[in-house]
């Protein structure tokens, strides 16, 4: 138990991403005022506590404690009480006589008491927290009682789309993840959504015989094992999930088709890379809303514009207590071709590109119809500098981890030099 004073002011990034998800509970709330009402209902609707039935009711512990006379307890209890230590107490005192084992408690309270601390956990509260406090503290509070202390934080989901179809955004979200994996020694996984027209085996050319629809198509033999074995590897760090891109059948899936999938990726590997394929549907909206950190690649003409600023309203609104939802801008400077500025492009849709990538034909052309990624072809370019500095930031990084071969070189030219 420890005892939460915060102020209402907005996390940050870092502090947002350590926040897990939380698993399958339910929750019920009992508030004295209508704003600690509001805000528990606020973080309901957060993409973090979407599998979690929570209810909020008015009346504080003395209505818990009617409620759970005659009813089975939740998996979490929230109580808010203005009320001295002694009442509240005394509360939790009756509360107890009806709570079902493995109950949790939250209190959440106005004054930080040592003394009330103290009495709190003696009677099994989990946690305490001090008012005002915001959304993400809460949600924090929440999935910190499903989270064991020491446990590893759970990986980090990144969803890349297009703002257009033939954006380029598969391209993009394939040679992020290969940056990824071998700039920072990072497990990564890049699940390819696209289940029809997927291109992430012809990117690394592979072809592997199973693949995603396997998983999403057999929820009932879903487990890690199973996606292990369907897994191709194309590193030491790199694995895909590949799409069978073969229209012998309809892909009409559900909006959780991909839950259970996410659930795995989530815990197996640091850095999951998410390609959505251009699609507005109930799972693809799901992949793109329940995503630590999202990627849109659009290009600089008016559909992509139009689009882009449609899709980044509809997820800032579902999105409230996220980063901003990161802009690149794919194949800038086409020749002959009139193109909508950059600057122009930004103030459309709010939002700052976090790259801006040049038209190379060439580049991407040979990547492509060899099977490699940009810095395979080229690693000197400028796109592939560009890709490694994506990839550092979706990740969450400041500089890429150096191996030993690379410390060690500026060493051994430097005895070199001696030498000669």
């Amino acid at each position: 138990m420890r005892v939460l004073e915060r102020s209402a002011v907005g996390d940050t990034e870092a502090e947002r991403e350590r926040i897990a998800p939380v698993p399958r509970i339910s929750l019920q709330a009992f508030c004295e005022t209508p704003d600690l009402a509001t805000l528990i209902n606020e973080s309901c609707a957060d993409r973090r506590m979407d599998k979690a039935h929570a209810k909020v009711h008015m009346g504080g512990a003395p209505a818990a404690v009617e409620a759970f006379r005659s009813a089975p307890t939740p998996n979490v209890i929230v109580i808010e009480s203005a009320a001295d230590r002694a009442e509240l107490v005394a509360h939790l005192d009756s509360l107890s006589e009806f709570c079902d084992a493995g109950t949790k408690v939250i209190v959440a309270g106005r004054v930080n008491d040592i003394t009330l601390f103290r009495e709190l956990m003696a009677r099994g509260v989990s946690e305490y927290l001090v008012m005002p406090f915001s959304v993400l503290d809460f949600i924090r509070a929440v999935s910190s009682l499903y989270t064991s202390e020491g446990a590893d934080r759970l990986g980090r989901i990144v969803a890349i789309t297009g703002a257009k179809g033939g954006v380029g955004a598969s391209t993009i979200a394939h040679n992020i993840a290969w940056s990824v994996a071998r700039s920072f020694e990072t497990q990564t996984i890049i699940a390819d959504l696209d289940l029809a027209f997927g291109t992430t085996g012809l990117d690394f050319n592979q072809d592997p015989p199973q693949g995603i629809a396997e998983a999403v198509f057999a929820p009932e033999r879903l487990d890690a094992n199973l996606v292990d074995r369907l897994l191709s590897k194309c590193s030491d760090r790199l694995s895909i999930l590949a799409a069978p891109a073969t229209a012998d059948r309809a892909y009409d899936l559900n909006e959780n088709a991909f839950d259970a999938l996410i659930d795995i990726l989530r815990s197996a590997v640091p850095c999951a890379i998410l390609d959505v394929p251009h699609t507005w549907t109930s799972w693809s909206r799901r992949m793109l809303v329940g995503a630590d950190e999202l990627v849109v690649v659009a290009a600089p003409d008016l559909a992509n514009l139009r689009n882009a600023k449609s899709l980044f309203d509809a997820l800032r609104a579902a999105r409230p207590n996220d980063a901003k939802p990161k802009l690149i801008l794919n194949c800038v400077g086409v020749p002959k071709r009139p193109e909508i500025t950059t600057k122009d492009f930004a103030k459309a849709v709010e939002l700052e590109p976090l790259a801006i990538i040049p038209f190379e034909p060439k580049l991407f052309g040979t990547a492509a119809n060899n099977g490699q990624m940009i810095a395979e072809v080229d690693a000197g370019s400028k796109v592939a500098d560009l890709l490694d500095e994506i990839g550092r930031t979706v990740l969450g990084k400041t500089e890429p981890r150096k191996s030993k071969r690379a410390l060690l070189d500026p060493l051994m030219s430097r005895l070199r030099l001696k030498a000669s």
